[in-house]
């Protein structure tokens, strides 16, 4: 017994005096050290609750976290959920498991406030938007302590996140922009919302503090500072390459590149966004700066939004650069991701027509179309397009009068009418005016649109011959501005043809001669400096009204005319033919052409061919006009 109390009491000591060197390696960060210090307390007692919760701890401030994870999994039986809560859903959260961190804090027992700051976060990187904002309202009210600062930043994100991806408006939270972080996501949430200009002030104003904050530090040095700094330029680029300054845009975002960040996510967005800057174009350097969107850890740090809009960059690059199979692999990937978006399945049309399977990609877009009504307009107006650039015209017509939502449309009506008319399809263009009209009259009657579809239906009626049809239109023009002359004459040309009694009794709301006639004075006109042809007076009243004006003055003396010149074989002998000044075909004794010179030979040449003389009867040349199509509203 005494051997064994003896034993026991070596036992204590000893793990008394691991404890002691635990607590102190704690204390002093070193948890390597601590580490190896639990694990031999652990040897002596194997399920000793506070043992394995250190043991956790030290894995975890060590970066090693699936060796906790596997701690805390093997030991359940002691790390109860209650105990171990938090230090589970960390690990999990570091190890991008974000659904079962979210169920391991959901599962506890009690919420502390280490488990509701990391529920934010959860909560952050799962897009769940606003929920995270009510969750940090709730930490920034119930807590006190010197992480306040840091709480106002997370919230400040999460409205930025949520005006940059949902286009939610921002309300006014009251945050004071005392640091640059703050200054950073109020900027963004600026960008969200379109305010370009405020946002670049708000970036520089983060640049300012950013470089006072680290300049006070005098370990840190410019290459830190410059890293730093380095997502405040980033999003000053893309402010530039929005406003169109794609010049200095992709000269700000190769000098991040330079700069090597270990941002692996900050680098991501700024190798898609030069790659959207080249196009088509520099295809090299986009297929080298593809790399950097492929780094590891990429997936983690960014949305799910600038996740997709890389790969859709990616596909759109890999037709371009001509890798048809990849391009066709990497928009079906993204079309069985979204099934509901449209980007996908535009890039395999435009796939399919860089290879020219015209029927196949209308085929494909209708398809989609037939399964997203949605989507339909978007899809439709991409397939008119299609058909217009094969030169099927009327079909294309066809395609934008099946989009019922836009029938009505100004935009959709001017591009109608001019494909219509460009397929000499008079009557159809008219029966577009006559639906846009009728929509109108119905919905917004007497609207500005209305009124102005009425006046270009008028108008194209008016100059396609259709005078009868055109009444109608001026007539509910002209009650619309009974002062309207312009309009009031046209009708009344019209209603010559169908209603001679009727164009009279218009005729009487014509205005009379005399308020119509313009007083001008004519010598002032005349002698005015924009007078290109001046009428000269007769030269016995400019001589009678010069001697009235010098009185007994001299008159001026007369030109001598000069002899004229007789022609060459002039013989005074014969007389002079008195018919010598009208033309040859005016003269008495002209008799004609003689019969048979220079007849049009009938028959000759080849077949169908026509002669000169009747050129009057061809059709007019149609001056070709490309439709347009891209007012619609």
């Amino acid at each position: 017994m005494a051997a064994a109390g003896g034993g026991g009491g070596a036992a204590a000591a000893a793990a008394a005096a691991l404890w002691s060197e635990v607590n102190r390696c704690g204390q002093n960060g070193d948890f390597a050290r601590a580490l190896k210090s639990v694990n031999k307390i652990l040897q002596i007692s194997k399920d000793d609750v506070t043992a394995l919760q250190c043991k956790v701890v030290c894995l975890i401030q060590n970066g090693s976290f699936k060796e906790a994870l596997s701690v805390i999994n093997t030991h359940t039986k002691v790390l109860t959920s209650d105990i171990i809560a938090f230090e589970k859903a960390y690990c999990e959260y570091r190890l991008n498991r974000i659904e079962n961190a979210l169920k391991t804090i959901q599962s506890a027992s009690q919420q502390t406030d280490k488990l509701k700051e990391l529920y934010g976060q959860v909560l952050y990187r799962l897009e769940r938007y606003d929920d995270c904002l009510a969750a940090y309202r709730d930490l920034i009210r119930n807590s006190q302590d010197e992480y306040e600062e840091e709480r106002k930043t997370n919230l400040s994100a999460v409205v930025a996140a949520q005006s940059t991806w949902e286009r939610v408006v921002p309300e006014d939270l009251g945050l004071r922009e005392a640091t640059y972080e703050l200054c950073y996501n109020t900027a963004c949430a600026l960008i969200g919302q379109g305010k370009l200009n405020e946002a670049m002030k708000k970036l520089q104003k983060a640049e300012e503090l950013c470089r006072q904050s680290l300049s006070e530090d005098s370990d840190v040095t410019e290459e830190d500072i410059e890293a730093e700094l380095a997502i405040i330029h980033g999003q000053m680029a893309y402010i530039m390459q929005l406003q169109g300054r794609t010049e200095d845009a992709l000269q700000l975002y190769n000098q991040i590149i330079k700069l090597k960040p270990t941002d692996v996510g900050l680098l991501a967005v700024i190798a898609n966004n030069i790659i959207t800057i080249n196009k088509d174009q520099n295809v090299f350097d986009s297929k080298k700066k593809v790399k950097l969107t492929n780094a590891e850890g990429v997936e983690h740090k960014l949305s799910k939004k600038q996740l997709q809009a890389i790969e859709f960059n990616k596909a759109l690059l890999a037709m371009y650069t001509n890798q048809a199979d990849q391009c066709r692999k990497l928009s079906a990937s993204l079309q069985s991701q979204s099934p509901d978006h449209l980007l996908p399945v535009l890039i395999q049309a435009a796939q399919l027509c860089r290879e020219k399977q015209h029927a196949k990609a209308i085929g494909l877009l209708q398809d989609f179309a037939d399964q997203h009504p949605a989507s339909a307009a978007e899809i439709k107006l991409t397939m008119a397009q299609l058909k217009i650039a094969q030169g099927s015209v009327t079909k294309a017509c066809i395609i934008l009068r099946s989009i019922e939502e836009l029938q009505h449309k100004p935009g959709m009506v001017s591009a109608l009418v001019t494909m219509y008319s460009h397929e000499e399809d008079i009557d159809s263009a008219i029966e577009v005016f006559t639906q846009a009209i009728q929509w109108y009259q119905q919905f917004q009657p007497e609207s500005p649109v209305h009124l102005s579809l009425i006046r270009e239906a008028a108008n194209f009626k008016l100059k396609h011959g259709r005078k009868k049809e055109a009444i109608s239109d001026l007539e509910e023009l002209w009650k619309q501005n009974p002062k309207d002359v312009h309009t009031l004459a046209q009708l009344i040309s019209a209603y010559s043809l169908v209603d001679p009694e009727k164009a009279k009794v218009l005729s009487k709301h014509l205005p009379s001669s005399d308020t119509m006639s313009l007083k001008v004075d004519v010598d002032a006109l005349e002698n005015s400096h924009g007078a290109t042809y001046v009428r000269k007076k007769a030269g016995k009243l400019a001589g009678d009204s010069q001697q009235k004006e010098q009185g007994q003055g001299d008159v001026k003396k007369k030109k001598k005319k000069k002899k004229g010149k007789l022609p060459k074989n002039y013989d005074p002998k014969v007389t002079p033919d008195p018919e010598r000044w009208l033309p040859m075909r005016e003269r008495s004794y002209y008799r004609g052409r003689k019969k048979g010179k220079k007849k049009d030979q009938v028959g000759k040449g080849t077949q169908g061919s026509t002669t000169a003389g009747s050129s009057e009867l061809s059709l007019p040349k149609w001056e070709h006009e490309k439709p347009f199509v891209g007012l619609l509203a």
